[in-house]
C-alpha cells in the first residue's frame, strides 16, 4: 500500500484562526488538540498568487520537500507561527520504500529542519516527522510513535485528509467504527432467539 502527505501541522486553534476565510483550507482533526492542513495546489495559489513549484528529481537532503517552499509560502508559515509552532511535513511511500521530511517554524523563523530522511533506520523518535511533532508538542502515549499518537496514519494520501476534514471526522473515527460494531456484535449475541417465519411454526 501506497501512503502520500503534504500538509502543514500545527495547534487545532492556531491553525482555524489563521485560515479562517480562506476557500481552499480544510482542517482535519488530529488528537491532543492538533490539527492537520492538507496542501494542495489550489491552497497554495490562494495564498501566494502564484501555482505551486515541484521539484523535478528526487527528494534527498539537498532538496528534502518536493514541494518547492517559495518566499511567499516560508513567510506565511513564518507568521502564522508567530501564536505558536507550525510544522510543515511531507511523506511518501510505495512498496516498502520511501522518504520523510519536516521543517518546524516558531516565533516567525524557522526553529528545526529541514530534515530529510531516506532510510529510515534510525530510532523512531529520530525520525523527520517524529522529531518535528515533538518540536510542536506531542506529548507519549498507547501509540507507537508520535506519527501514530496523532493519528497521521488514519488517511493515506491528500484526497482521504481532505474527505476526513470536510466530513468532520474525528482522529479516532476508525477506532469508534470498530467500538461500535463490536457494540452491535455484543447486543445482537444477547438477545433471544427470535422465532422463525410463520411457516417454521408448522402453521400452513
Amino acid at each position: 500500500m501506497s501512503y502520500e502527505l503534504s500538509a502543514v501541522v500545527a495547534d487545532v486553534e492556531l491553525l482555524r484562526e489563521q485560515t479562517v476565510g480562506l476557500d481552499h483550507a480544510v482542517l482535519a482533526a488530529l488528537r491532543q488538540d492538533f490539527a492537520l492542513l492538507p496542501v494542495t495546489p489550489q491552497l497554495i495559489e490562494e495564498v501566494t498568487s502564484a501555482l505551486p513549484d515541484f521539484a523535478t528529481g528526487e527528494p534527498s537532503a539537498a532538496q528534502p520537500f518536493r514541494l518547492v517552499l517559495s518566499p511567499a509560502l516560508a513567510e506565511l508559515l513564518a507568521r502564522w507561527s508567530q501564536q505558536g509552532p507550525v510544522a510543515y511535513l511531507e511523506a511518501e511511500f510505495a512498496g516498502g520504500f520511501g522518504h520523510q521530511s519536516s521543517m518546524v517554524w516558531l516565533g516567525g523563523e524557522v526553529s528545526w529542519g529541514p530534515y530529510f530522511d531516506g532510510t529510515l533506520d534510525r530510532p523512531r523518535a529520530e525520525w523527520p516527522i517524529n522529531a518535528a511533532l515533538a518540536r510542536l508538542g506531542a506529548e507519549p502515549g498507547p501509540w507507537i510513535d508520535p506519527f501514530a499518537e496523532l493519528g497521521l496514519h488514519l488517511e493515506r494520501d491528500t484526497a482521504g485528509w481532505l474527505a476526513h476534514g470536510r466530513r468532520g471526522l474525528s482522529a479516532d473515527y476508525w477506532d469508534e467504527l470498530a467500538e461500535e460494531w463490536e457494540g452491535r456484535q455484543s447486543a445482537a449475541e444477547q438477545q433471544p432467539h427470535r422465532p422463525g417465519p410463520v411457516g417454521d411454526w408448522g402453521i400452513p
